[in-house]
């Protein structure tokens, strides 16, 4: 239990996560937030869900229960791509602390405990089972998590905003109606909103679960109706970059408590953007985080590290500057009507703002070394060598990660993945990084929809051919896990394209998924041994497991 303020709570957060008064803690980020508003607040963190115990210590919130299963979902967590348990994983096991479906049981807990108390549910797992959505551990179509959480509000996407408007309106007796980035069950439906297949239409019907796929947008209002309700979604507010240099320039003391090991390799981190323009079809980010850049202003960004300087625990590395993708920093735009960015030819991508940011920050006096260990999208990175070229010089640890996912064209299309040559960077880095230690390391995916075991042999041959030219290509390879909400996983469930209608090839059993990933691991047993692995900032925020696995692109 942590007890931020003293006693009697305005608000009590609820987290499968420890607590780290940290900016890449979820929980910590919430709190220091609402703290800096004058609201009381107390955290449950890794509660033991088997008794009233845990829930019960920190008493009775004046205004709500925020509740969240962390950083990942909580499914995510437990079972391995294949569905067996990662505590039981013989190769890397993993055991999380939270019960499946964590949002769940947390809020029915509490609703037993306390009546009466506003229930708020937030955090990736809320996010992105916001509608129906199919469950791949159960393996059928659920409903929204608000009916089954029994929770008053969702909040989907960065919460800042979300829990300070909550937090006002409860405190001065308002109802939560209307609030943007927050999805509530209502008896009517509103005028202004666009309906989408109920879920019980789209439980029994792959075509109406396209089409809810096709609907689905954080800047829309949504409507859809379950049983004799509707969910009601109400468009993401506007993160600004105003917004962002005041969450992290919020005084987070950067503690990190023992049980919380994978956070300590970020602990000197810092956030320098939110969102992502690659709309990868198996990523949550454009559906989570949002699918425009907000950058941070790069004077606060400087004015954060030069705080880390001061900080009594750091040696002068800056563990990771960036965000999701660290190349988009500084290609924040508004001027369209929400077309893909990356195919605008509007979009700067000098990558002139990072590099001044860059050049900037490892000047910082007390600086030894700013590393970007957040994977790069490479080919935006292809139209600015002189990036590339400063990012080898001065910002690469040994390791530079790139996430081709695949090389069939075929299945790059399905992915929403760049067509572009992954070999045409890799030349580009060789020819910049020279006789310097450094490798690229890959992200690749297999049994991704789309994928047959001929496509899959495709992409062991180029791995073949990195192996062969003693390159350490990767640590390990994906096996794709259908996650809720993203347009991979419609094209799981449904074997159709939402884009095009056109029917999928679906790698369903255990075996093929084994005998396309066994392809793949031949040739990196064959492979020099792999320099390391890092649990960085942007490993945490795509909900990778520590073991390495990912999840996101």
């Amino acid at each position: 239990m942590i007890a931020l303020q003293g006693k009697g709570f305005d608000i009590i957060l609820v987290s499968g996560d420890p607590y780290a008064d940290h900016p890449l803690s979820p929980v910590g980020v919430i709190a220091r937030v609402l703290e800096a508003r004058g609201y009381k607040v107390g955290v449950i963190e890794k509660p033991d869900w088997t008794s009233d115990d845990d829930f019960l210590k920190l008493g009775r919130p004046r205004l709500f229960f925020g509740v969240t299963s962390g950083s990942i979902d909580s499914c995510l967590a437990n079972y391995t791509p294949l569905l067996r348990r990662r505590e039981k994983d013989e190769h890397a096991p993993y055991r999380s602390g939270k019960p499946d479906r964590a949002v769940i049981v947390y809020c029915n807990r509490l609703r037993k405990l306390f009546h009466g108390v506003p229930i708020v549910i937030g955090g990736i797992e809320a996010s992105l089972r916001r509608f129906a959505h199919y469950d791949y551990w159960e393996n059928r179509v659920r409903r929204s998590i608000l009916l089954d959480s029994r929770a008053d509000v969702l909040v989907y996407g960065p919460g800042e905003l979300q829990a300070l408007e909550i937090a006002r309106r409860l405190d001065s007796g308002q109802d939560l109606d209307g609030i943007p980035g927050t999805a509530v069950l209502s008896r009517d439906l509103p005028s202004g909103f666009e309906e989408i297949p109920s879920y019980e239409e789209v439980f029994s019907d792959p075509e109406k679960f396209i089409q809810a796929q096709r609907a689905l947008a954080n800047y829309k209002s949504l409507a859809q109706k379950h049983a004799n309700r509707y969910v009601l979604q109400y468009p993401m507010p506007e993160y600004t970059p105003e917004i962002l240099d005041w969450v992290y320039g919020l005084p987070f003391t950067r503690h990190i408590p023992p049980d919380y090991p994978e956070l300590e390799m970020g602990k000197f981190s810092v956030v320098t953007h939110r969102g992502c323009i690659g709309r990868c079809s198996f990523c949550s980010l454009s559906l989570h985080q949002g699918d425009r850049i907000v950058s941070r202003s790069e004077e606060s960004i400087l004015e954060e590290i030069r705080r880390l300087t001061r900080h009594p625990d750091f040696k002068g590395y800056i563990d990771d500057l960036g965000g999701p993708t660290a190349n988009m920093y500084g290609m924040d735009c508004r001027r369209c009507e929400r077309g893909f960015c990356l195919a605008c030819k509007k979009l700067d991508r000098s990558h002139q703002r990072l590099i001044h940011l860059l050049r900037r920050a490892r000047a910082i006096p007390g600086v030894k070394k700013v590393f970007v260990r957040s994977g790069i999208r490479y080919d935006l990175a292809l139209s600015s060598p002189e990036y590339v070229k400063e990012l080898v010089t001065y910002h690469v640890s040994g390791l530079l990660k790139i996430a081709p996912e695949h090389v069939s064209p075929g299945v790059l299309r399905l992915m929403n993945k760049s067509e572009v040559p992954v070999e045409k960077f890799r030349q580009l880095f060789l020819k910049l990084t020279g006789q310097k230690k450094q490798h690229l390391k890959y992200y690749f995916m297999v049994a991704h929809p789309g994928t047959t075991m001929e496509e899959a042999r495709e992409l062991a041959a180029y791995i073949k051919k990195l192996s062969a030219r003693g390159e350490k290509p990767v640590e390990g390879v994906q096996i794709f896990t259908p996650t809720p909400m993203t347009r991979s996983t419609c094209m799981y469930y449904a074997g159709l394209d939402p884009e095009t209608g056109r029917s999928v090839y679906v790698p369903r059993t255990f075996e093929e998924k084994k005998a396309q990933k066994r392809l793949i691991q031949e040739y990196l047993n064959q492979a020099p041994a792999s320099p390391g692995r890092f649990r960085t900032r942007a490993d945490l925020r795509a909900g990778r497991k520590p073991s390495g696995g990912r999840r996101g692109g």
